[in-house]
């Protein structure tokens, strides 16, 4: 990995970024796209789903969800980065926002190609092994790991993505070396994981749940900072001893700088109300995730928060 440097400018506050034009009242006159870094299915597109729904009666415009997997996130980031700064284009954001410029040379974009809206949800992640594995534990797998010839392999879905990042820190933790085997997206990775094609993998909640209660897959641990409801038995990454390769996944709304204002809080405020709504929020959970609004200003500092943290253990990764 190559040293970039996080600069607090790069997410500076929106009201910095945009300019003080103020729209036409009639926005939206047309439907509203939101473009999504990975594939159908998957926990990004199932949470962006169970939030546009309320999004487009709220705006009372329908509101196009479209996937654009590919590239760790940077194909559909290229496009709204393209797209004319008028609130019709907007990209689900992730943390591959922050870790892509940090670890990746000659992007076609850059962050400050985008503004933060709002943040509308996280979801938690389990490392999973197959059921034949003998692996019980996360010391199990970190022992097995050491131990294996040839090296063990595990399902990469995206450099970028928190999943993959928990497990580089924990590689780097643990002192131990598996080998990724790229994917698109996580969907199609917990396949080939049943399928025993490789020993492990991160995987979000709402691919690795059905899996899970199953019994098509055993989860270690959760990699976020508290216990999951509905696997209460499965301990966190902390609690399995590895704090360190604790992950939050968080998703939100992106749009291209210079958005005008007028039209940033007429979205900010539709999320707001979208979020809020009971229907919304249950299906968010029935999406493998929960709603975690955060408005313009708040999700601002998170992303920079944010964005300092992932700085810090990419600086941990490359030594």
């Amino acid at each position: 990995m190559k040293r970039r440097t996080f600069h607090l400018s790069t997410f500076a506050l929106w009201a910095q970024s945009t300019g003080w034009a103020w729209a036409d009242e009639s926005y939206p006159s047309k439907p509203v796209k939101v473009i999504v870094p990975y594939p159908a299915g998957g926990v990004v597109d199932l949470q962006t789903r169970a939030m546009t729904q309320g999004l487009s009666t709220e705006l009372g415009q329908p509101v196009l969800v479209d996937s654009r997997p590919g590239a760790n996130g940077n194909i559909a980031a290229e496009a709204v980065a393209r797209s004319p700064a008028d609130g019709y284009t907007l990209l689900v954001s992730a943390p591959y926002l922050i870790n892509n410029p940090l670890n990746e040379n000659n992007l076609r974009w850059a962050p400050k190609d985008f503004v933060p809206l709002a943040r509308f949800s996280v979801s938690p992640s389990f490392m999973c092994v197959p059921t034949a594995s003998p692996a019980r534990t996360v010391r199990d797998y970190v022992d097995m790991a050491r131990r294996a010839k040839p090296m063990l392999q595990f399902g990469d879905p995206g450099s970028g993505t928190t999943q993959t990042m928990s497990v580089q820190i924990l590689k780097s933790t643990a002192g131990i070396e598996i080998e990724g085997i790229a994917y698109k997206g996580a969907p199609p990775l917990a396949i080939d994981l049943i399928n025993n094609a490789f020993s492990m993998s991160v995987l979000p909640s709402s691919v690795a749940y059905p899996h899970i209660k199953s019994g098509k897959l055993r989860a270690l641990a959760t990699t976020s900072s508290a216990r999951y409801a509905l696997l209460p038995d499965v301990p966190t990454i902390a609690e399995a001893g590895y704090p360190e390769a604790t992950v939050l996944s968080w998703y939100g709304i992106h749009v291209p700088a210079n958005t005008p204002v007028a039209v940033m809080r007429k979205l900010e405020a539709a999320i707001k109300a979208a979020v809020q709504k009971a229907d919304t929020q249950n299906q968010l959970v029935s999406a493998g995730g929960e709603a975690a609004y955060l408005g313009t200003d708040d999700f601002n500092r998170f992303v920079v928060s944010d964005g300092q943290m992932w700085e810090r253990i990419n600086r941990m990764l490359r030594k």
